[in-house]
């Protein structure tokens, strides 16, 4: 569905990430998991157009995407949740949401998938009229997510969702996009420093060091691996 081939982009004259390949099959979720400054935001970048391609392919449903504009990729399919949230701080809840579903016309389709993301995330249809700002830093995760579902997106990328949020909070997030995944077929491409949630949800993973791709397998043979357990799972 989605697949890379010898990508590589960076900032100035600096490559972030260098000749990785990587690919994405409809329905899964996959994880790209390394440590912080590995490159992994900057795929995702890269993928959404925010950075530009420097050299390689990106292909999305056999289609070549690395030249094309953010709006265009997402009008594709293609939707970011980014690191850090970046809700609309001044809109309430419900009007980010309507800011995700801007490309759309189908108003019978938005009004279901808005209350599909409410049943998703009661806390924000009860505070549909509240200010993004004024919501807790789990709230705002649950927003920013649910904005991205309402552009309905075939692929949902998602850059460090559990990133300063409490355990528990971040059991629940994780719980919902493993229940996003399944519920709505979405494919899912998460991009993670908690390594051990990551795979517990994921199908596959790929393992990011200084801007390459350095191990893929399935979430279980990453889990049981020696050298993962040792980097990145605390064991």
């Amino acid at each position: 569905m989605l697949k890379l081939d010898k990508v590589q982009s960076g900032y100035g004259n600096k490559l972030a990430i260098k000749n990785i390949s990587l690919e994405i099959n409809e329905g899964e979720i996959i994880t790209l998991i390394g440590a912080n400054g590995a490159g992994k935001s900057t795929t995702l970048m890269t993928i959404c157009g925010v950075i530009p391609c420097r050299s390689g392919k990106i292909t999305f449903q056999g289609k070549e995407i690395q030249t094309m504009d953010p709006d265009q990729i997402v009008k594709l399919g293609i939707c970011q949740v980014p690191e850090g949230r970046h809700i609309f701080p001044q809109l309430t809840v419900k009007e980010n949401l309507d800011m995700g579903a801007f490309l759309r016309k189908d108003k019978d389709g938005i009004k279901k998938d808005m209350e599909y993301v409410y049943s998703l995330f009661p806390i924000l249809a009860e505070r549909r009229n509240q200010d993004g700002g004024n919501l807790s830093g789990g709230e705002q995760q649950m927003l920013a997510m649910s904005r991205a579902l309402m552009a309905r997106p075939k692929v949902l990328l998602l850059d460090e969702p559990s990133m300063g949020l409490a355990p528990l909070v971040i059991k629940q997030i994780f719980e919902i996009i493993r229940q996003i995944n399944k519920e709505s077929n979405t494919t899912i491409f998460l991009v993670e420093q908690n390594a051990n949630q990551a795979l517990h949800i994921a199908d596959r993973g790929y393992v990011m060091e200084t801007g390459e791709i350095t191990l893929t397998g399935s979430a279980k043979e990453l889990l049981a691996n020696k050298e993962i357990q040792k980097a990145y799972l605390g064991i």
